[in-house]
Order: C-alpha cells, then sequence, then structure tokens
C-alpha cells in the first residue's frame, strides 16, 4: 500500500481514508513528514528483497484497504481465469480481511492462510477475523496443510 508523493491518490481530506489510515493520519499532524510515509519510492513502500518480484509476477500498488480498491486487480486476475485467491499479509484484521471480504463478493475463492498473517492490535483481532473468514467469507488452512496439499 502507497502513495503517490503528492498524495493525489490519498482521496484528500474529503475521503475517510484521509481520516483512518494512520500514515495518512500521521502525515496530516506532521507536514514534515508529508509524502515520506508510505510513499512511492520511500524504503517503506519497498517491497523486501526476499519477496522481490520476478519479471512474471503481477505487482499492483493499492491506495486503500482493499487491493481491489482503485486498482485493476480485478481485472488482471478474471483476464487470467484465476478464481482462488490464498491471503497472507499484515494487517489480518484490516487489509488482508478488507480485501478478503472484497474478493469474496467478487466471487473469488477467498482462502486465508491462518499462520502467514499478522493482526494490528491484540490477539483478539486475529481471532475476530479468523471467525468471520470461517464462517462467513471463505476459507482457512495453516501453511503447513496449504503447503502439504501443493
Amino acid at each position: 500500500m502507497g502513495f503517490k508523493p503528492d498524495l493525489s491518490n490519498s482521496g484528500g481530506p474529503t475521503a475517510p481514508n484521509w481520516h483512518k489510515e494512520l500514515a495518512l493520519r500521521l502525515m496530516s499532524c506532521r507536514p514534515e513528514l508529508k509524502g515520506k510515509l508510505l510513499t512511492e519510492g520511500t524504503w517503506d513502500f519497498q517491497i523486501v528483497d526476499e519477496l522481490k518480484p520476478q519479471a512474471e509476477d503481477l505487482v499492483v500498488v493499492k491506495s486503500r484497504y482493499s487491493g481491489f480498491a482503485n486498482t485493476t486487480l480485478d481485472a488482471e486476475l478474471k483476464s487470467r481465469g484465476i478464481r482462488y485467491l490464498f491471503f497472507v499479509g499484515i494487517a489480518t484484521n484490516v487489509c488482508v480481511e478488507t480485501t478478503l471480504r472484497h474478493a469474496f463478493v467478487l466471487d473469488y475463492w477467498p482462502i486465508l492462510i491462518t499462520d502467514a498473517v499478522m493482526a494490528a492490535g491484540p490477539p483478539a483481532m486475529q481471532e475476530a477475523t479468523l471467525f468471520n473468514v470461517e464462517t462467513y467469507f471463505g476459507w482457512t488452512i495453516p501453511a503447513a496443510e496449504f503447503i502439504a496439499k501443493v
């Protein structure tokens, strides 16, 4: 998740994203940080070397909690005939869950790798997301079981 240096893709002060997304709130409160947090080209926007995308990998930059909001992700997946999505990442109860729910309503089959995600906040947040996914929005599986089935 990241923003353009001028924050033109943040939604601005009239958008809820401006008032709730942590980096945007911090940059709003501390003007000297504008364009320095979760901004394209900065250190905290970069993908770590161990996960560096390969030439054939699809990279979608998002500026909202959902990877589908204002991106080409849905079109890219559909053009490739992809229906099953496996979810890993941070934060389980924010970006991961938001994207997973969005995938569900777009008729994808979302599967959360339970021990490859980490929640923002106390452990109850992780438990709540796992409950929501298992009950309403998809399926869950531990990494070892996933790897054994691949």
